[in-house]
């Protein structure tokens, strides 16, 4: 079991370094006036988005072959608690790919300001799951 919590730890980091990054191209995105930047952005975040994807699957595969594996269930609360936040993990992973999709079809509609801002969301929900998994307060 350790190898699988070994290979759920490193992809669940490399997922999220993606969903760290990907709100930063957006933001060069929002502040870049250059058609020929904006263009080489775009296909970076596209790029980026469908890397992040393939890495998500196997952290949630990893995270699912965990719990059966150690038989962790629905008694288990700290553990609803962290499937929730990998729940908005996932939402937000979504959000990502719809605002790529409307910001090449639309323009980018949102300030730089708000995606920055937007930016900090997984920091916040990666904090949540790392405590709840740690310290298992309930």
């Amino acid at each position: 079991m350790l190898w699988i919590k070994s290979f759920h730890i490193v992809f669940v980091a490399s997922w999220f370094a993606g969903l760290f990054y990907l709100p930063r191209i957006f933001v060069n995105l929002a502040e870049e006036n250059d058609r020929t930047a904006q263009a080489r952005l775009f296909l970076m975040a596209a790029r980026l988005f469908r890397f992040t994807t393939v890495l998500a699957l196997p952290a949630l595969a990893f995270g699912i072959w965990l719990m059966a594996g150690y038989g962790i269930g629905v008694g288990s609360r700290w553990l609803m608690a962290k499937l929730f936040f990998v729940l908005l993990v996932i939402a937000y992973h979504g959000t990502l790919g719809l605002m790529l999709s409307r910001f090449r079809t639309r323009g980018i509609d949102r300030s730089s300001r708000w995606l920055r801002l937007f930016n900090e969301i997984p920091v916040l929900l990666l904090v949540a799951i790392v405590i709840l998994v740690v310290v298992k307060p309930f």
